[in-house]
């Protein structure tokens, strides 16, 4: 409309989505300068913004990642000492968890975002992309039928996850995690919501997200997908000046310092991550993620089109399991089938 705003913030995930409007102003050599440089942002923020092989749509402004956070009293009173590392211990530490009314984890099962973050780790722990190296969308390979039957089955087989999970799509996971109803949770940077919902720092730990076996790492190791905030600015601003002495000031190390201790997330950049602030116990973790084990969700322009798709065909995998529908191999297949078919045609 030519009507919006010089500069917006964008969840990264979208970032080849929306470039693919021609819309954004692409981040070339020049505009990197204008704002101190492209070598000073992490490498893991940058793989999230836009298509490989093209200028950036966009510049990273906060960085997150999924840890697994757990409720120390619920862990105190089942007689469990540390948290899981693996999937495998993920479900025996959670059926010790599952009674009287509790259950081990929660899970956002009508979050259609959720799931596919959820489901993208789960893929690349099982050796899957979604995608192929050309960008067509490749959603019932071996791996991503055994990632989505993985994750659905922590309510349909495991029993760890409340039937109610099902419905989920607010944050409820969240809320019962804070009043001692679900003992874990899968989330990103976590820590000021759990102070919103009235718990204190020292009521809960946070853990590296499981691996299917090992420690977390690269390539099969993957443990968070790159999560977080970019800035873009409308290619056809009439301020261009401007929006990019903007985007230096929210950029630079001191306001990086400023914002992401605010949220209590990870500075893209660099130097800023080098604050001790960022060394928590809490934030350590989520830092060394990012570092080391997460992988940037695939940069496509179809990615919009797979959240929504994949993300309602795990919602409704859920809906099976809570209703005591059987959810097997055929089941998810057939779901990611019809996921698949509502994919653009390329």
């Amino acid at each position: 409309s030519g009507q919006g705003p010089d500069i917006l913030n964008i969840g990264n995930t979208w970032s080849a989505s929306l470039q693919s409007s021609g819309a954004l102003l692409p981040w070339d050599a020049k505009n990197f300068e204008a704002i101190g440089g492209k070598d000073r942002f992490v490498e893991s923020a940058l793989g999230s913004t836009g298509v490989g092989g093209q200028d950036p749509a966009a510049v990273p402004l906060y960085s997150m990642a999924y840890a697994l956070y757990y409720n120390k009293k619920m862990f105190k009173d089942a007689g469990i000492e540390k948290p899981p590392t693996t999937w495998d211990e993920l479900v025996t530490t959670g059926k010790k968890l599952s009674k009287d009314g509790k259950s081990a984890i929660g899970v956002e099962g009508s979050n259609l975002s959720n799931n596919i973050h959820q489901v993208f780790v789960l893929g690349k722990q099982h050796g899957a992309d979604f995608f192929t190296p050309d960008g067509k969308a490749d959603f019932t390979s071996d791996g991503a039928v055994a990632a989505v039957k993985q994750y659905v089955d922590l309510m349909a087989a495991d029993k760890i996850v409340a039937p109610g999970n099902a419905e989920y799509a607010q944050n409820q996971s969240l809320s019962d995690f804070a009043r001692n109803k679900t003992a874990m949770v899968l989330w990103q940077t976590a820590s000021a919501t759990f102070k919103a919902q009235g718990m204190n720092d020292d009521d809960w730990g946070v853990a590296a997200a499981p691996v299917q076996s090992g420690t977390p790492g690269s390539g099969k190791s993957t443990n968070s997908m790159v999560a977080g905030i970019n800035m873009a600015v409308f290619k056809n601003t009439k301020n261009i000046d401007g929006a990019l002495k903007f985007v230096k000031f929210m950029t630079g190390d001191a306001e990086q310092r400023i914002l992401n201790k605010a949220y209590g997330s990870i500075p893209p950049v660099k130097i800023a991550q080098l604050d001790p602030a960022f060394d928590t116990p809490a934030l350590g973790v989520l830092r060394d993620t990012l570092r080391t084990s997460a992988s940037a969700l695939p940069q496509v322009p179809e990615e919009s089109q797979f959240e929504t798709v994949v993300g309602t065909a795990v919602k409704e995998l859920f809906a099976d399991a809570a209703a005591g529908r059987p959810v097997t191999t055929a089941s998810v297949k057939a779901k990611l089938e019809k996921a698949q078919q509502q994919m653009p045609k390329k």
